[in-house]
């Protein structure tokens, strides 16, 4: 039987769409792209459009990110350039959702530099020597190790000395350094391409992946676009979830919802017109 409860919910991811569309001057709906518009709000500058869009989101999401993440812990991390109130709202929206972030960290410009691998590897040698994988490969799975594990439980000495190593060598910055580990990564990306970082990135976060319950890269709409961090992880490392419209109220809601998708163990890419799987997870 068709439930009320399941049209509210059609309905609801419908209208969080087309508020995607209004965020982003309809690209999630036509493909078109303004490329002024490529970084912060999306609105071109408009301060009424941003409220007017930010508002209807508000309004046509709670009901539909309510309760879709909880009992889920989450981890924040950064790529360089990720804009800070878009992190902000990312995170809103998970624990809308009902999820326990455990704290957010920056990955920093040290440690997606190339020139900095044989660094990398050297503190990943002597501050995780059993993490398996070469490469950046390796020092993603060390990374995650300092994260991701049984949720819910208190950091132990491995992760602890990992994490300590990873900031202390200016490979990580946390602003909230976490206590426990999380059962899940949103990574956020900013709206730059990745240029000679984009083997480390993707290389950082196929491991990551592989770590606790999965992991989710969201980033703006420019993200997406060739080169950006959305594009190439989605051409090299399909085995991360994606999301590139955080730069709109609406998407940062979807960001949210892909998580739970995640969650129940389904890997996808949702956003624009450039996402394989739709503009809402269903």
């Amino acid at each position: 039987m068709i439930t009320i409860r399941y049209h509210l919910d059609s309905l609801a991811a419908v209208l969080l769409a087309l508020a995607a569309g209004v965020a982003l001057g309809a690209g999630a709906l036509d493909g078109r792209f303004a490329p002024d518009r490529e970084q912060g709000s999306s609105s071109g500058g408009d301060s009424a459009l941003v409220s007017f869009e930010n508002g209807y989101a508000a309004r046509t999401s709670t009901g539909l990110i309510e309760g879709t993440l909880d009992d889920r812990s989450v981890v924040l991390l950064t790529l360089p350039g990720a804009d800070a109130e878009q992190v902000a709202g990312v995170r809103r929206n998970l624990e809308r959702a009902g999820a326990t972030i455990t704290g957010t960290v920056a990955l920093t410009a040290k440690l997606v530099d190339p020139a900095n691998r044989q660094f990398a590897e050297s503190v990943t040698e002597e501050a995780a020597p059993d993490s398996s994988g070469e490469g950046y490969a390796r020092v993603g799975a060390a990374l995650g190790r300092s994260l991701l594990g049984r949720a819910g439980r208190e950091l132990d000495q491995t992760a602890r000395t990992t994490a300590s190593a990873f900031e202390e060598g200016g490979l990580t910055s946390a602003s909230a350094a976490p206590e426990r580990f999380a059962g899940q990564a949103v990574v956020v990306a900013g709206p730059s391409r990745l240029g000679d970082s984009a083997e480390v990135v993707t290389g950082l976060l196929r491991a990551l992946a592989g770590t606790g319950d999965g992991t989710l890269l969201a980033g703006p709409s420019a993200s997406s676009l060739d080169g950006g961090a959305v594009d190439v992880v989605r051409r090299e490392a399909s085995q991360v979830s994606t999301v590139d419209v955080t730069d709109s109220a609406a998407g940062r809601a979807v960001t949210a919802l892909a998580l739970a998708r995640v969650a129940a163990g389904e890997t996808g890419a949702w956003g624009t017109s450039r996402s394989q799987d739709g503009s809402v997870p269903r």
